[in-house]
């Protein structure tokens, strides 16, 4: 990955974790809890592709597994963002533009499920039930809810900040200065005519009226009547 990618993927994630942690947690809803840095990972996955997104969400969740109040073995939500940011990043287009807001937020849905699914799956396997005493029909179905309202505030500005951060500066200015080049070349060729010499013989125009101009009125002032 890029410099550029790391700092504002390593920037985002910490400022999701951190509200997520302190705010969202606290807010004591019914169900799941609001998840943040998943949409994060799914805003940078759709942007970067599956390789960048498989390692976006692999950081994201080995930092949510070591960040306290973290209660569950290192390493579990890190395989899941890992698997979720690799699946999201394969819908990425060759622009990395998304004609419409379907397709993310049906991204966004099947992402909250399929992550609380594997999230339980992997801790079925090391031993955590907690979710069968919560009832996992009603985390499935309030993870989903939630992520799908908090999405349109969140996913389109990450993805909108990782086209910029993606954007080179100097890339753009040789491109455009390549077509301009282009089109001179086109326009002087297809016509015949050379776009310089077309200026010159404008200005020798305008500078011989100009002389004319002043010798006629030279002429009047003196009473001269010139052709």
């Amino acid at each position: 990955m890029r410099v550029n990618r790391i700092l504002l993927s390593s920037s985002l994630v910490v400022v999701a974790l951190v509200l997520q942690a302190s705010v969202l947690a606290r807010l004591h809803l019914p169900g799941a809890v609001p998840d943040l840095l998943l949409l994060t990972v799914l805003g940078l996955a759709m942007v970067y592709g599956h390789v960048g997104g498989a390692l976006v969400g692999f950081g994201a969740g080995l930092l949510a597994d070591l960040a306290p109040p973290a209660d569950h073995a290192a390493g579990r939500y890190a395989l899941v963002l890992c698997v979720i940011g690799y699946l999201a990043g394969l819908i990425k287009p060759d622009n990395g533009r998304l004609k419409s807001a379907t397709g993310p937020m049906v991204v966004v849905a099947v992402a909250a499920i399929g992550a609380t699914l594997l999230y339980a799956g992997v801790g079925a396997l090391v031993g955590d039930t907690a979710a069968r005493h919560v009832g996992l029909g009603s985390l499935l179905f309030t993870a989903a809810l939630y992520d799908l309202l908090l999405a349109p505030f969140v996913v389109p500005g990450i993805m909108a900040l990782a086209r910029r951060a993606e954007n080179d500066p100097l890339a753009d200015t040789g491109s455009q200065a390549k077509k301009a080049d282009i089109s001179s070349g086109w326009l002087s060729g297809g016509t015949g005519l050379r776009i310089g010499g077309q200026r010159a013989g404008l200005k020798n125009g305008l500078k011989v009226k100009a002389v004319r101009a002043r010798t006629a009125r030279a002429g009047r002032i003196k009473g001269v009547k010139r052709l």
